[in-house]
């Protein structure tokens, strides 16, 4: 045996450490979902924030170039990472808009990371790219967009609307010579993924237009109409409309089919962002009020919003699919073997990924478990839920925004002399309780509360608990403004 065989196979059995063997990854499956299990049982009784922060010492000096015990490993998670701060797999996490966690997600995680499907290019993962494109098909049917619609399956709503803009930019022809003359309209409602998207499309030179709402935070389709006529009479090219189907604030839904005529009527793309709201849709009760979305030309929703799934499942959905091949296509030699099938349209030619993750999996394995019907009623129960906290919170001496169009509700302590302050203070020593986690936000300089109930755990006994925080936290505040 030669030298270089030697070294070759003695590498070979040192480095065969990374293919453990069958009883070593049955007793690591164990803990894991030992761990996992824990970690969901718990979880009512635990907090939903803990306003501590990590000990940074803890992170410091790790020295990788050595191994340790999968017992330690998770005791390390459980101390500094799963216990710390915001529990977004809580249902008492009221505050963001939640991601879910829902447990198929991490069943198909797993198995596409075990069976690493590579899920971009339809020639070598034929299956993973049907199965995703599958799931496009059907969200594109539950919009009412056409079937010769597609779309992308990406990491979340911030791609999303990266993908769609990009998009509108080619197919509008705005070349750099005319971004400086290109407008694009939003409102200040608008989520600032959208605004990241402008800046990283190479549009944060075009002009952008923040159109008037109404009282409900809702887009002014007059006065977005005025605003586009104006702009053509000074040569300008208006070419991006963006409306939003549940904005983050405040749970608004613009009047969509309003705008949709507006851009048929003026030649511009209209990309609506549902990121948050959009399977909502599935409402019967609030089924009217996306009317119009199915005429966009891009809608942006995530799965990890209104299906309950864990962070990294957002989808754009686009009726021009030629559009979506003329941004993103690229053909490379070493790929040709890839490029000889057209079976099925790959993620890879519609999108910025190449390496893609098979994270479709999670989703369908979700549907194909449970159903479409306990979804639904999870989305009915949060709106319901929503209803039920306006009126509620009104009786602990709040005053209320509009009643909720879909799940995000509005309000504020009213009976101080400095609402603001007051308000403020009040979120803090929320922060501090920690028993459920709502956020605050500011509404036309003015400081107000928001309860955004999306979780799957959060129900009626959840906003019980959350009224009685409210209550006790209230009264902890006024000890300490007569102070």
């Amino acid at each position: 045996m030669d030298k270089l065989t030697q070294e070759i196979l003695e590498l070979e059995r040192q480095s065969t450490v990374l293919e453990p063997t069958a009883e070593v990854r049955k007793d690591w499956m164990t803990q894991i979902t030992d761990y996992s299990h824990e970690f969901i049982d718990k979880m009512e009784e635990n907090k939903a924030f803990v306003n501590t922060y990590n000990d940074a010492n803890a992170f410091e000096g790790m020295d990788y170039s050595k191994s340790e015990s999968l017992e330690s490993i998770l005791e390390f998670l459980r101390k500094e990472v799963d216990t710390k701060g915001l529990n977004p797999a809580s249902g008492g996490h009221v505050g963001y808009i939640p991601g879910g966690g829902i447990y198929p997600t991490a069943m198909g995680d797993f198995l596409a990371a075990v069976t690493n499907r590579y899920a971009g290019m339809f020639f070598g993962g034929p299956g993973a790219v049907r199965l995703e494109n599958s799931l496009i098909k059907w969200m594109c049917e539950l919009i009412g967009f056409p079937s010769t619609a597609h779309g992308n399956l990406c990491s979340g709503g911030s791609i999303a609307n990266l993908i769609a803009i990009t998009t509108a930019r080619d197919r509008k022809k705005i070349t750099s010579r005319k971004v400086d003359s290109s407008v694009i309209y939003l409102t200040g409602q608008t989520h600032h993924c959208v605004q990241k998207a402008i800046r990283i499309a190479g549009l944060n030179e075009a002009i952008i237009r923040y159109i008037p709402m109404d009282g409900r935070y809702k887009m002014d389709a007059v006065a977005l109409d005025n605003q586009i006529n104006s702009d053509k009479k000074e040569g300008l090219t208006p070419f991006l409309i963006v409306c939003s189907a549940g904005t983050t604030d405040t749970g608004s839904i613009d009047p969509l089919d309003d705008v949709a005529t507006l851009a048929e009527q003026h030649d511009c793309w209209y990309h609506i962002d549902a990121a948050y709201g959009g399977f909502f849709v599935m409402v019967d009760e609030l089924k009217d009020r996306f009317k119009g979305i199915e005429r966009a030309d891009s809608v942006a929703i995530d799965p990890h919003k209104g299906l309950f799934l864990s962070y990294g499942l957002g989808v754009i959905l686009i009726k021009d699919v030629k559009a979506m091949f003329d941004t993103h296509f690229y053909k490379a030699s070493y790929m040709q073997d890839a490029q000889d099938r057209f079976d099925e349209i790959s993620p890879a030619d519609i999108s910025p990924e190449l390496t893609k993750h098979f994270r479709g999996l999670r989703l369908w394995l979700s549907l194909r478990l449970f159903g479409l019907d306990p979804f639904k009623k999870s989305l009915e129960e949060k709106h319901k839920l929503a209803l039920y906290f306006h009126r509620e919170v009104e009786k602990l001496g709040f005053e209320t925004g509009a009643e909720p169009e879909l799940s995000v509700v509005l309000y504020r302590y009213k009976d101080t002399s400095d609402k603001n302050r007051f308000n403020k203070m009040l979120a803090h020593e929320i922060h501090e309780d920690g028993r459920v986690f709502l956020s605050s936000t500011i509404l036309d300089g003015e400081e107000w509360m928001r309860a955004a109930i999306l979780s799957f755990r959060t129900h009626k006994r959840t906003m019980d608990l959350c009224l009685k925080m409210l209550a006790d936290c209230v009264e902890r505040v006024k000890a300490k403004w007569s102070n």
